[in-house]
């Protein structure tokens, strides 16, 4: 930090005011009354306060500030947190304009106090993310927040907690063990093909030919949840057969709908921190709270469960809670917060994920009916959902078309698409010298669909790009980009989603079921669709497709 920023900054602001107003009392004795020496005092640190906000606010940006020469909006409330609640068209679209607006440049400052940067190539992401990725963190205020629903997990946790954290965590997702889940997960999709049926055969009327609308986001939820329950703690919650809502599917959908009181909450919590806000007269605050009070509980629960059958029923699951507790490294508290985390996030991502490929499949029905050839023709014309698959794994990881849809989905609909990191301490990216406190803003949105890096159709829905063309026509995880820094969906280095092998397992046995098992099309107003949420992307308005189970007559 400059040296005008450590001379103006409010501990030495306090001080200096207070020796200010002793030496004005000395040398003036007689203006001032023994019984006004305090009000003295006092009114010099005001004074120097109010001095110190109009050098924060105004001068520090313009004159000191080694990012004074970055340009940008530098509006008043940057866009990181204005993207939140926008009303029109996807938030991460912003920040596209904000790239367009200022074309060639690295870094984009955001707001008027200089202190929020944009990262707009992904030239800066090596250091950021790799390099020095410990030189920055989650801002507090962000952390706070996150962490009543994630808990104190990976997620949240920085620099040494979070390497123990990581790699004691690891053996869960290794890429033998994901591939022993893939026969769990493709049942479990088979049950989820079986309750869609029979909600379209309950709903569907004379006229609608076998067909019937389904709100197919709560479904995704529910299965996903289903899908970690048994890999996260070795426990069947069977939320997807249950005819009856599930208290833990019921609260995470509450907590994580879109709505706009709920955005314009989140935004608040964000910006000026959820103690601030948690002062304010508003009935969000007490809902948030019995929210996720009541997760913990139920979370608790859990591990009190899962210790007991380890205990006296030599639980032998290779789940990560049963990972964790045998261990011996965490006590129950840490195990609330990884449960939390594991969670939500191994849960809601894979959730958003499904429903935006679903969406796309419903847009492009070329691609859906290719798509159903393909998987068709691989499994088997006689291949069931749910039912048992000769080495499931290695039949799906091989399909171009399934891969390609997957990787596209997960490219043009980041389930986390922004993330933001603190500078911990004076450090540099790349050129750019980076005082402590400013923050990096990262729209992993705008980085995926950059025309810079993606080309001009970066926008358009083409699985052809994770394809190989070199004649071999097997899939490929570059999509043709030239770095591994132009496709951010998760992340790059230690910091990189633990989970992103899992959450490709899940996707490829789970799309594969549907298009197998329906054929679909889009039953609601396009402009109805629009990208929401805090930690992950929803639509706003759900997303309602007009299902049809193969094999009826038309």
């Amino acid at each position: 930090m400059t040296m005008a920023a450590q001379l103006f900054s409010f501990p030495v602001l306090t001080v200096a005011g207070a020796v200010e107003a002793l030496l004005a009392i000395k040398q003036f004795p007689s203006y001032y009354s023994s019984g006004s020496h305090l009000t003295a005092v006092i009114g010099m640190i005001l004074a120097n306060y109010a001095f110190g906000v109009v050098f924060w606010a105004f001068l520090y940006p313009r004159f000191f500030s080694p990012l004074r020469r970055i340009p940008g909006p530098r509006a008043f409330i940057g866009a990181a947190y204005r993207s939140i609640v926008v009303r029109e068209g996807p938030s991460g679209d912003i920040f596209l304009n904000l790239a367009n607006q200022y074309p060639g440049e690295d870094l984009i400052a955001l707001d008027a106090f200089g202190r929020q940067m944009f990262v707009a190539k992904p030239g800066l992401l090596a250091d950021l993310l790799v390099h020095k990725c410990y030189d920055f963190a989650k801002p507090r205020r962000i952390s706070a927040f996150l962490r009543r629903i994630l808990g104190d997990g990976l997620i949240i946790v920085e620099e040494d907690r979070h390497k123990f954290l990581r790699k004691n965590t690891m053996p869960a997702f290794h890429v033998r063990h994901i591939k022993d889940l893939y026969p769990m997960i493709w049942n479990k999709a088979g049950i989820l093909t079986r309750a869609l049926t029979r909600e379209i055969d309950s709903n569907a009327t004379p006229d609608s030919k076998g067909s019937a609308i389904v709100e197919l986001t709560t479904w995704a939820s529910k299965v996903t949840l289903d899908i970690i329950g048994i890999a996260g703690m070795g426990r069947g919650l069977n939320i997807v057969e249950k005819k009856s809502g599930d208290p833990l599917q019921e609260l995470y959908e509450e907590l994580l709908e879109p709505s706009r009181e709920k955005l314009i909450f989140a935004m608040l919590s964000l910006a000026i921190g959820f103690p601030a806000v948690r002062l304010l007269p508003w009935k969000m605050n007490s809902l948030f709270i019995y929210l996720t009070s009541s997760l913990d509980k139920i979370c608790r629960e859990l591990i009190k469960e899962k210790r007991d059958a380890i205990v006296k029923k030599e639980d032998d699951h290779f789940d990560i809670l049963s990972l964790l507790i045998k261990s011996d490294n965490f006590d129950d508290e840490a195990l609330k917060d990884q449960l939390l985390t594991f969670l939500a996030a191994g849960h809601e991502t894979t959730a958003s994920a499904l429903t935006w490929a679903s969406y796309l499949l419903a847009n492009h029905p070329e691609i859906q009916a290719k798509l159903r050839e393909e998987v068709t023709s691989a499994l088997g014309a006689n291949a069931i959902a749910g039912e048992p698959l000769a080495n499931p794994a290695g039949v799906l990881k091989q399909l171009p078309y399934l891969n390609g849809i997957i990787y596209e989905t997960l490219r043009l609909y980041p389930t986390v698409p922004l993330t933001m990191r603190e500078a911990l301490h004076d450090t540099q990216v790349g050129e750019q010298f980076v005082p402590k406190g400013t923050e990096m803003v990262v729209s992993i949105w705008q980085i995926n669909r950059s025309p810079d890096l993606w080309g001009a159709d970066a926008g358009a829905f083409r699985p052809e790009r994770w394809i190989n063309t070199d004649g071999d026509g097997k899939p490929n995880q570059h999509g043709g980009a030239r770095s591994n820094y132009d496709f951010l969906t998760f992340l790059q280095g230690p910091r990189s989603c633990i989970g992103q092998e899992f959450a490709k397992a899940e996707m490829r046995c789970l799309l594969a079921a549907l298009v197998t098992a329906f054929s679909w099309d889009l039953a609601m107003d396009e402009d109805k669709i629009v990208p929401r949420g805090v930690i992950t992307i929803k639509p706003e308005n759900g997303m309602h497709l007009r299902m049809r189970p193969l094999g009826r007559v038309v």
